[in-house]
């Protein structure tokens, strides 16, 4: 890896603290630990993290997860490991890392209602917000 370019924690370190504080937060969201996790690290893929990576893996490991789930985690559409909440989670995960592209249609959003609440929905939307800045940090500032 390359060198910090800034510490950019301490130099802003009170938006530093409120990414900490959402994340604080959502380590309490009722979809659970490891369902967040797993979110962050396909959202860590997608964005060639490897701080983030390497972080998400082992906290899913240490929360007992199935290494084949870790495993096929970039080929989750034609795994057989994925519930149909995972599944409808990372796609709205990817749709959301590829706003650019993708918009959020829809399509990808409307299979998220029949399965998780309101608040779960808010819950994984602001953990894939949250993971794509941590992401964009650590990626630009070279952490």
């Amino acid at each position: 890896m390359s060198e910090l370019r800034l510490p950019y924690s301490k130099l802003s370190s009170e938006a530093y603290a409120g990414l900490g504080a959402c994340k604080a937060a959502l380590d309490k969201s009722v979809l659970g630990k490891p369902f967040i996790e797993l979110i962050y690290l396909r959202v860590s893929q997608i964005n060639g993290c490897a701080f983030c990576l390497d972080m998400h893996s082992k906290a899913l490991r240490a929360q007992g997860v199935d290494q084949r789930k870790l495993d096929t985690l970039a080929g989750w559409r034609v795994s057989d490991v994925f519930d149909p909440q995972e599944r409808a989670a990372l796609a709205w995960a990817e749709s959301l890392t590829h706003i650019d592209t993708t918009g959020a249609p829809d399509e990808v959003y409307q299979p998220l209602t029949g399965l998780f609440s309101e608040v779960e929905i808010s819950d994984l939307t602001f953990a894939v917000s949250l993971m794509n800045a941590f992401n964009r940090l650590a990626v630009g500032m070279r952490q």
